[in-house]
């Protein structure tokens, strides 16, 4: 998070060509973000960067806060569509990434943030260590999935305490940029049309289960939500689970 505002008032003063910048020219920076259609997170720490950074040169200021626009989570991936994806996979590492990516739907900085320990092969499960909020948590995943990591730990043995993903070259831990890489990779050799990126895996997999019938509490408890209304946003209505559901409970006439 900190790069990230160092990020935003360093393209801001670049744009400002100053140090010194006054508050007009803070506030309609930000305006001219929110007419170009930058995101609301991006926005909003922008501006949060851009006060305190303010506030450190004695010239506070507050910038107004637009209205958080209503999340639709849209555009994931099917259950063919993941399984293409490992099937371009080209070898036992690339298939162990997206494998975990695709059935466990944790985040990016998570599976980089795995160790060899943190892998329960008895109780199939992951042990997510400083997850978002700074919590631990257990993630499940299916036999299916320990396989195909067990078999990725045959080809590349690590010992329980190292890093379960490196880069190949100078065995550094594996950084969310490679990874945002491979999958790009991956989903190139397929041709797809929509934009596949790591957290793609995780709103696809919410979906996919709640298409199978699985309760909004597994699904928060999965993706290790906080609060019940972040995974609310998964509950959009889809034609195929309107249809789903409709076929189940329409009465029988005839």
């Amino acid at each position: 998070m900190i790069i990230g505002y160092q990020g935003g008032v360093r393209r801001f003063l670049t744009k400002a060509t100053t140090l010194a910048p006054t508050v007009e020219q803070v506030e309609n920076y930000i305006a001219q973000m929110r007419q170009a259609n930058f995101s609301y997170n991006h926005t909003i720490n922008t501006s949060l960067a851009l006060e305190r950074y303010m506030e450190f040169l004695g010239t506070p200021l507050r910038l107004s806060r637009p209205k958080k626009p209503k999340r639709i989570v849209k555009d994931t991936l099917s259950e063919a569509e993941i399984a293409r994806l490992i099937g371009a996979c080209k070898n036992t590492r690339e298939r162990a990434i997206l494998t975990l990516l695709a059935y466990s739907g944790i985040r990016a900085k998570e599976i980089c943030n795995l160790k060899v320990s943190d892998l329960d092969i008895i109780n199939q499960s992951l042990y997510i260590r400083g997850g978002k909020g700074n919590k631990d948590r257990l993630v499940c995943i299916p036999p299916e999935c320990v396989s195909i990591v067990l078999e990725y730990l045959t080809a590349y043995p690590r010992s329980s305490s190292e890093f379960l993903f490196t880069t190949l070259r100078k065995i550094n831990s594996y950084s969310t940029w490679a990874l945002r890489k491979l999958v790009k990779v991956v989903a190139g050799r397929l041709g797809f049309a929509k934009r596949v990126y790591p957290h793609l895996f995780r709103h696809s997999l919410a979906t996919n289960m709640l298409n199978r019938g699985a309760g909004i509490y597994t699904i928060q408890q999965q993706l290790g939500h906080s609060f019940m209304e972040t995974t609310m946003v998964y509950l959009h209505p889809g034609l195929r689970r309107i249809r789903n559901e409709y076929l189940f409970y329409v009465p029988n006439y005839v």
